[in-house]
Parts: structure tokens; sequence; C-alpha cells
């Protein structure tokens, strides 16, 4: 499928195969593309072989002419290239097009030879241009088209792609459309692109891919990540007599392959993105379908749910994989000390009203597509850029808004501080009389406390400290932890529930230092790592 043809790079002997390696060549190409224009079923192959090489002479003078390219970019010869693609002109031409494309991209060394290639913004109109993405091989050459793309990203290139003043990054938003493809291979080589979008280190980017396409990017990817999980459970449910073993490896090989390109993300350290990524998996995926699984097994009631032993697994290799402290300190923090309050409404409603960012707790399908978010943020895009189609006047707008909420937050200033100068002396005096106020009653209190203290028994010290503690004990997941340790039934959970500490205790992100108190019934408040340090040993024997 990419193979090359016998007469590509160095594939000839002789003077008839180095004269084609030469600007004379190259001008004769250029003469056999301005007389063919127009794609017809006769002069296709010619146009194919034509531009095969080309691609060859290009590559050639990279490394021996830089004549060559001169030439190139002199003729805008590119052009030909994107009208070829434009008259529709069959699969054929498209393959072949997109085939040369990458090779000639993968083979460029020189950084100025690539700047001749990527100005003018022809190859952005590539990336945009609408093939037929049904076609597997047309797919195949694309996506690795842009893989190869990505590669060449550094802070010098990614001005080529990424257009700041439209907000407009093809190679990206392109990329990411095909994130959930039925074709894996096309999927790992999403992730790829992404990954090397995201490691370069400039500021301008990475805002616009926080702004515009963060939230329905990373929502669209958890729930995909979740609908997944969703099917292994089914799986592992339904196949009873272990018949679908094959079907079940490989849904647990994908969702490990998740895991480790979210985890590649964390580590890039880019910390606005991985806020978002936090929030979206915390709140969307580990804690509302994971966790919640431990606890509620009856199927019925609207949120979805997993079986025990697959949630615990699944958090197990979250916590064996991830390393992002604070997400998994943050997981770890609910399953060790949290309650069933972190999923009530309530709580949904104050997240939502403290903060518009918060998501909330619950694995739900995103209100829009990916594409069709991406395609509203482009539009809005536009619409901005309409009243100022010349760049000089980009952020005028912003810059009146701006000018007008630091007016208003003058003016509530200067109110607040003569409020503030007229009430200063009441403030005051009212400070201190609340201070004589509280001092009294805590004289008084600490009088009560010491006459009931004398007149109490150790035993009723006792018996009231235990009720206590067990009033206040309220760790639905702590407490499926401790049951499945004590083995009541067999030990199948236990084992699941081992895997899960383990996983944890030795977990880089330090989530190992969340404190941990002993359920009513045992001595003392203790460390994890005092708890684990047998169930290490254990596993270890295993």
């Amino acid at each position: 499928m990419f193979g090359r043809s016998r007469s590509w790079v160095g594939g000839g002997h002789g003077k008839a195969a180095r004269s084609i390696h030469s600007l004379d060549h190259l001008k004769y190409m250029y003469h056999i593309l301005t007389k063919n224009t127009t794609v017809t079923d006769h002069n296709r192959n010619l146009l194919v072989e034509t531009i095969r090489s080309i691609t060859e002479i290009l590559i050639w003078g990279d490394q021996n002419d830089s004549s060559v390219f001169d030439f190139f970019l002199e003729k805008n010869m590119f052009v030909f290239f994107l009208n070829i693609l434009r008259q529709k002109s069959g699969r054929y031409v498209c393959v072949q097009l997109l085939q040369t494309l990458n090779i000639l991209f993968e083979n460029i060394s020189h950084e100025t030879s690539l700047y001749y290639l990527l100005s003018n913004n022809y190859v952005n109109s590539i990336i945009v241009h609408k093939f037929d993405f049904s076609d597997e091989e047309i797919m195949a050459y694309y996506i690795s088209f842009l893989k190869t793309l990505s590669l060449k990203l550094n802070n010098h290139t990614v001005h080529f792609f990424y257009n700041e003043h439209t907000n407009d990054f093809a190679l990206y938003t392109e990329a990411i459309k095909f994130f959930n493809h039925p074709e894996s291979m096309v999927r790992i080589a999403v992730r790829t692109i992404t990954l090397n979008v995201y490691k370069v280190d400039n500021q301008p980017m990475l805002h616009y891919i926080r702004d515009k396409t963060a939230v329905p990017y990373f929502s669209n990817l958890v729930w995909f990540i979740g609908s997944h999980v969703i099917e292994l459970d089914n799986c592992v449910q339904t196949d009873e007599e272990h018949r679908n073993r094959g079907k079940l490896s490989d849904l647990v090989a994908e969702h490990l392959d998740h895991l480790h390109y979210l985890n590649d993300i964390l580590i890039i350290n880019c910390e606005f993105l991985n806020d978002v990524l936090t929030d979206h998996l915390l709140n969307r995926l580990f804690l509302p379908l994971y966790v919640y699984s431990l606890v509620n097994q009856d199927k019925g009631g609207e949120r979805p749910k997993i079986s025990l032993q697959v949630s615990l697994y699944l958090l197990s290799q979250v916590f064996l994989i991830i390393h992002y402290a604070p997400l998994v300190n943050s997981l770890a923090e609910v399953i060790l000390n949290g309650d069933l309050s972190v999923f009530s409404s309530k709580v949904e409603q104050d997240i939502q009203k403290n903060s518009a960012k918060s998501s909330i707790r619950c694995f739900i399908k995103p209100t829009e597509t990916l594409e069709r978010s991406l395609e509203i943020n482009k539009q809005k895009g536009k619409k901005r850029m309409q009243k100022r189609p010349n760049y000089k006047n980009v952020g005028e707008e912003d810059e009146e808004e701006r000018g007008s909420e630091d007016n208003q937050d003058d003016l509530d200033k200067s109110k607040g501080t003569e409020a503030s100068s007229k009430g200063v002396r009441t403030s005051t005096e009212n400070e201190e009389i609340e201070m004589v106020i509280m001092e009294r009653c805590k004289l008084s209190e600490l009088s009560i406390s010491a006459v009931t203290e004398q007149n109490t028994t150790d035993e009723e010290k006792s018996a009231a400290a235990s009720g206590s503690e067990i009033t206040n004990w309220n760790r639905p997941f702590l407490d499926m932890v401790y049951n499945a340790l004590d083995c009541p039934e067999d030990d199948y959970y236990a084992l699941f529930v081992l895997c899960l500490l383990y996983a944890m205790s030795h977990n880089k992100g330090k989530c190992c230092y969340v404190e941990l108190t002993a359920r009513p019934g045992l001595e003392e408040t203790v460390n994890l790592n005092s708890h684990l340090l047998i169930y290490g040993v254990i596993i270890a024997v295993l």
C-alpha cells in the first residue's frame, strides 16, 4: 500500500537515471504541468508520473542543489498540485498525490527547503480539502501525511500551520476529528499528532487549543473512552464461558492505550491543558463511572454503572499508568475518605454556581459532536474578523471591552473606598465588642467542660468516643475495601482490591500519602503505607 515505484530516489543507474535529477528536468516537468492544467482520462497517468518526478527532483535538490527549490517557489508549482486535487479527478490521483507529498515531507532535511514548501499556505489548503475518507487508502495516506507534518512542528514552523490572527489551526483541528475512527491505526496516528502539537512550546498556539478546542476534544474523548469501558464490561458480563477472550483482550489493550495516551498528555506538563483534562477525567469518567460503581451495583437508575470487578481492575490500571499528582491524589482521596455526597444533586448545583468551568460529576454524552463544536468556534472567529479584514485592527474590540471593564472596576473600587472610609470606625468598634463576647463565651465553656469532665467516668468517656466515631463514619468506598478484604465468602474481590491498593501505594504521584483513618473498631489512625505494607508482601508472594 505504501510501496514506492521502482524509479524512486536512488532507484536507477547510469547517465539516464542521473539526468532526471536536475534543474533542467524540473523545468521540463513544469512545462508538462502548464500544458495539462485539466485532468482527463488521457493525461491522468502522465500527471501522476510528473508529480512523482517533481518530488524526486525536490528531494534530490534538498541535498544537492538549492536552485531547484528557488525555481519551484518562483513558478509557484505547488498550486498545480492543489488545482489537480480540486478537479475531483478520482481516487487514483488523490492517492498518488498524498503518497508523493508524504514521501516529500518525510525526506526533506533542510529547514530552508521546508520553509519553501510550507510558504503560501498551500499545504493548509490541501489539509482542509474534502477528500473521500470513506476510501480506506485515501484515509490512510491522508492521516499519514498529517502525522508527517506534525513531526516537523517546532517554534519556527508552527507559524506556517497556526494562524494567530484568524485563530485557525487546520493541522490540529482536522486531525482530532478522527479521534474515534473505526480503524485503530488512524486513532493511533491522531494521538501522535496531538502529542506532537502539545509539545511545541508556543503560548499563543497552546492558548488557542485551550480556549477553542480543549473542552470539546477532551469531553468527546472522555465519552469515547467511557463508552469503550461499558462495552468492555458488557463483554465480561456476557462471556461466562470465556468464548470471547480474543475480543476481551483487544478491548482491554485498547483501554490501556487510552490511559497511556492520557498520561502522555499529562507528563508534557502544560498546566492549563492538564487542568482541563484532569477536570474532565475526574468529573466525567473516573468518579461517576469507575468509583460510583464500587458501591452501587443496582443496575436500575439513571447513572450508568459497570461491574465491581471491572471497576476495581480499571482503577488499578489508572494508578499504575497515570502519575499526574493532582489527578491521582484527588482520586485516591475520594476512594479512601470520600462518600456519596460527591454525586449528590446539591454538590452538582454548588459546582455549577461556584465555577462555570467545573463539570458535573456524571458520565454524560456531550451535547454536540466534536466536529460540530469546532465548526461553531470557527464561525465565531469569522464573525469577529468580518468588521476588520485588515489584520492591523485585530484586537480592537477586545481592547475596548477590556477598557470598559477596567473603567467599571475603577468605579467599583472608588465606591468601595468611600464606603470603607466611612465605616472604619463602626467596624472597629463592632470587632472589639465581638472579641469581648467571644472571650467570655470561651471562659464559660471551659468552666462547664471542666465540671462535666470531673463528673464523667473513664468507661463513659470511651463509650462516648466510640459512639461519635461510628456516627461520623461515612466512607462507603473504603467500607467496600475493608469488606472485600474480610473475604466473607471467597477471595475473588479481595484479589482485585489488593491489586488496587498495591497500585495506589506504588503510584509516583504520591497518592500513598493520603491520610487514611481507620474504621471504627480499629485502634489508631495510620498512614496508608502502614496498611499496604502487608498487602504488598502478599502480592509479592503471589
